[in-house]
């Protein structure tokens, strides 16, 4: 039985690009602010991972069971409900910070927040780079 493979894959299409589909006018320029926020947080150039995320570097996991694939270290998703933010090892330790970010919500490893004017910019910058800090740790990062 072969292998299922990850959909989350990089992709050629122009982030400028996708930004320009996103309707929901408060979730597209807050997706702009991001998208110079997180390019001039982690240095790295954004990539589209899927139709839908715009990802920051790349890491390659392998699980117990044998899977593995590659994945991007942080980015987001202007999505129709959220922003969601990606926080690839997700939250241990941020407690402290997640509770002065401001209204959100969290997954495994995302950060869900309606518009950047719920939050506190400077926190989630700490929180972004405190994710991508671990990652460098603990994986073979690239920047794309």
């Amino acid at each position: 039985m072969a292998k299922s493979q990850n959909k989350t894959k990089p992709t050629n299409v122009d982030v400028t690009d996708f930004l320009a589909t996103v309707e929901h006018k408060t979730r597209a320029a807050d997706a702009e602010v991001l998208l110079k926020l997180f390019t001039d947080w982690t240095g790295w150039k954004p990539q589209m991972w899927g139709p839908s995320i715009i990802g920051f570097g790349s890491y390659h996991y392998r699980y117990d069971s044998g899977r593995e694939g590659d994945c991007q270290v942080t980015g987001f998703s202007p999505r129709k409900a959220s922003l969601s933010i990606y926080i690839m090892p997700g939250y241990r330790e941020m407690g402290e910070k997640l509770a002065r970010l401001g209204k959100h919500k969290t997954g495994r490893c995302c950060l869900y927040v309606n518009k950047l004017a719920d939050i506190d910019l400077d926190v989630l910058k700490e929180i972004v780079l405190d994710g991508v800090e671990y990652m460098k740790a603990n994986y073979e990062v690239s920047d794309s």
